[in-house]
């Protein structure tokens, strides 16, 4: 997906001074300290909007994320914030952590800001819940402290290809049914973390209990190779090691990870380009020979002991939109090198093959098609040559694609499913809806196969499109349909 991340959260930096605002006070009728206060303030208003602020004080014990949440009455939309992941749902507003401010000690305090819409009257909200304890009020006399998810202790299936199925170590059929959880390939790169918001068990149990068994997490090879362009921080070990973090943790809730190689090094300024940035701070059209390779002998390296664990091998590839022909776009999709209208040398896919099989690595490897993955016609005429008989032919599918219908999946995905196990990698839909996946699910499931649901991140859904409208799993009207079917197909 060519999503916008943090597109609405990096207009504005900074929270405003509260001269001439609307305050909400900390109200306690017995002077006892509130379990968390929140100060509420409109610090301008105009016509139309208004810029608005909070400040949250944790009085409890310490905690490693944190999401305020609270309900407007006049019919007001937050637009856009910073310093915090906004999102709304009806009356409803949810303000997350970001990965850098998300731990909260007894006393801090954490400011956040956004700006709104507003007509007829701007009445200030009067209830604060913070991780689901009200704020603003009373502690109780012995407050219980919130426990903390536990660790889970279970594993996920090594898996390998057998025909046109994925299978376990005991032979056993088994479908990728998950989500993506992006972050991983812009935070670092952008300068504000690693992750886009919280990864711990309790984020990890709320992707498992809506019954997913996969997790895709999209990576950034400047940053896992720990390039100087990027925060020292955020780079080279310190990245890897919390790559490493994740994927065990996803695994002890039995979910597979899938790695994915999501934004690399190259300057592309094309058809399509997404940014004319030489270094990987956006989509480009294909992998690059001077970093991929060393990125994916790597990353093969460093999970080639572990079976479960499932290897895409570059996110969206577009040759297509520089080339002058489709063959040169399937021959620069499988071989790389020199590629006409791409103005760096390319890693094909074979290349990346190689260098996963030259790190000792078994693991399973899936690969994208032409348009974005959208299209896999001649994917099996330029497939690469695989040693060890473990690819995968992967698809993605929006509502927005060419390649968005039955008879399109019937005439170009399915004859690629009869030879291969096939993966729609990304579905969704920019229409804050889901009978768009709904269709993509059940012919899926229909033809046994996998597929997951982009994104498992609060943004707008219909830009991001988002599932999430938090990260204990509460899901957007778009990602309603994915939860609901996982339930019911993956129980």
């Amino acid at each position: 997906m060519r999503h916008p991340p943090r597109s609405v959260l990096l207009a504005v930096t900074g929270a405003a001074a509260l001269v001439g605002a609307a305050l909400v006070p900390v109200v306690s009728a017995s002077g006892a300290t509130p379990a968390c206060t929140v100060e509420y303030a409109v610090t301008s208003q105009w016509d139309t909007g208004f810029q608005g602020s909070v400040i949250i004080t944790n009085n409890m014990a310490a905690v490693s994320s944190w999401s305020l949440g609270f309900d407007f009455a006049n019919g007001q939309k937050v637009t856009q914030g910073w310093n915090a992941k906004w999102s709304q749902s009806g009356t409803a507003v949810t303000a997350a952590n970001e990965s850098w401010n998300g731990s909260l000690a007894t006393g801090a305090s954490v400011s956040a800001g956004f700006l709104g819409s507003w007509s007829g009257s701007n009445a200030v909200p009067t209830a604060f819940r913070l991780n689901g304890t009200t704020c603003n009020v009373d502690a109780e006399p012995t407050p219980t402290p919130t426990p903390t998810q536990p660790p889970a202790t279970g594993s996920a299936p090594a898996l390998h290809v057998s025909g046109t199925k994925l299978v376990d170590a005991g032979g056993t059929a088994h479908r990728l049914l998950g989500v993506n959880r992006s972050g991983g390939e812009f935070m670092c790169v952008q300068g504000y973390g690693i992750w886009d918001g919280p990864v711990d068990d309790a984020a990890i149990k709320a992707i498992a209990d809506w019954k997913a068994d996969t997790v895709r997490i999209p990576l950034n090879e400047e940053c896992w190779l720990g390039l100087s362009n990027v925060k020292p921080e955020y780079a080279g070990a310190n990245y890897i090691n919390a790559v490493k973090e994740l994927v065990t943790r996803v695994e002890s809730y039995g979910l597979t990870p899938v790695l994915d190689l999501h934004w690399s090094y190259g300057q592309y300024t094309g058809n399509s380009a997404g940014c004319s940035d030489v270094h990987a701070t956006c989509q480009k059209p294909m992998p690059d020979a001077q970093y991929s390779p060393s990125f994916w002998s790597s990353v093969a390296g460093t999970f080639k002991d572990d079976q479960a664990a499932v290897f895409d091998l570059f996110n969206e590839p577009y040759p297509d939109r520089a080339t002058s022909t489709v063959t040169q776009a399937w021959e620069c999709w499988r071989d790389g090198g020199t590629c006409s209208g791409i103005g760096y040398q390319v890693a094909g896919m074979q290349d990346l093959v190689d260098a996963v099989r030259g790190a000792g690595a078994k693991n399973v490897i899936m690969i994208g098609g032409l348009a974005y993955s959208n299209d896999l016609g001649q994917w099996l005429t330029y497939k690469p040559t695989d040693p060890a008989g473990n690819l995968v032919a992967a698809y993605h599918g929006y509502n927005f694609n060419t390649c968005a219908s039955e008879s399109c999946w019937n005439s170009t995905l399915a004859p690629v499913a009869a030879r291969v196990p096939l993966v729609a990698g990304e579905i969704g839909e920019n229409t804050c809806s889901h009978a768009f996946v709904d269709q993509v699910m059940k012919w899926f499931d229909d033809h046994s196969l996998s597929y997951l649901g982009w994104t498992w991140n609060t943004w707008d859904c219909s830009s991001g499109p988002s599932l999430i409208s938090d990260y204990s799993g509460t899901p957007t009207a778009y990602g309603a349909g994915l939860r609901d079917h996982l339930r019911a197909v993956n129980p």
